[in-house]
């Protein structure tokens, strides 16, 4: 490939526009194609070494790649000797560094979360005050989104400096409401509908793995009060939580019903109120 790509740079006449466009056309082209081979590559590598995938890395290595095409049509097309552009951005590189601390910092301290496995995207962190789960590493921040769809854009350096709370599967917040079940009701059949209709209106709020639970309380004349506990994630808003389950578990036939003095019917159903 190296041969097939020296003989046909030098069979191309440089020294006619023609052949100036030609050549860059042509290194534009090479530099495209080991671009996909070699973020093919590295995406392959990295999964086998067990090292998170985000999009810092690729953007680095485009970033060589691009680099190198650029030092391949300094002289040919642009008649610039790559040694004195070189020298040149050294000289510079120090008044440039300046102006970029931040995004030189930030990019390291992407490099060093991802590499040291401190995170990945796809963990769930909360920092600041904001929790979410982060989607992407980029050069500058890394982005966390909220189960609410709000996006934070944290900067590297912040949480490579910035302690943090790595959240697991087990770090849930106890979402609990009350209903007043019917004494002569079945409990555990009524246990059994109630953590099937909470799994089903709650969805992805649920922490992965955990069971809604029923636990039956205080008995009165007419009732039994059933605390309904729901496991969901820290970021979820526990009230938007107690409305679904309020709206699943409205009317069902073991809830007490009051009967109106007036017509002697059942006329409404009674959920106790929700207590967060």
């Amino acid at each position: 490939m190296n041969e097939f790509l020296e003989q046909l740079f030098s069979a191309i006449n440089v020294t006619t526009p023609v052949g100036k466009l030609t050549y860059l056309v042509v290194v534009i082209l090479a530099a495209l194609i080991a671009q996909h081979f070699a973020v093919k590559f590295s995406s392959n590598a990295l999964r086998v070494a067990e090292v998170p995938q985000a999009s810092i890395f690729i953007n680095i290595l485009r970033g060589f790649i691009w680099s190198l095409a650029l030092l391949l049509v300094l002289h040919p097309v642009f008649g610039i000797e790559p040694t004195a552009f070189v020298t040149a951005l050294g000289v510079t590189s120090f008044a440039v560094s300046l102006g970029m601390q931040d995004t030189i910092s930030n990019m390291f301290g992407g490099l060093t979360l991802m590499v040291a496995h401190i995170i990945m995207p796809g963990d769930f962190i909360a920092v600041g005050g904001f929790s979410g789960t982060v989607s992407d590493i980029t050069w500058r921040n890394t982005i966390v989104k909220a189960r609410n769809g709000n996006v934070e854009y944290i900067p590297n350096s912040v949480l490579s400096t910035t302690s943090f709370t790595k959240l697991t599967d087990k770090s849930a917040a106890a979402v609990t409401m009350h209903v007043a079940v019917d004494k002569s009701a079945d409990y555990d059949k009524v246990a059994e509908e109630i953590c099937a209709i909470v799994v089903k209106v709650l969805g992805d709020l649920l922490v992965p793995g955990s069971e809604p639970k029923v636990r039956f309380g205080d008995v009165d004349a007419l009732a039994v009060d059933a605390s309904v506990i729901a496991f969901v994630w820290p970021d979820a808003n526990a009230i938007d939580a107690i409305d679904l389950m309020s709206r699943g578990l409205a009317g069902k036939p073991w809830q007490v019903r009051i009967s109106s003095p007036e017509q002697g019917v059942a006329a409404s159903t009674e959920v106790a109120i929700p207590q967060s």
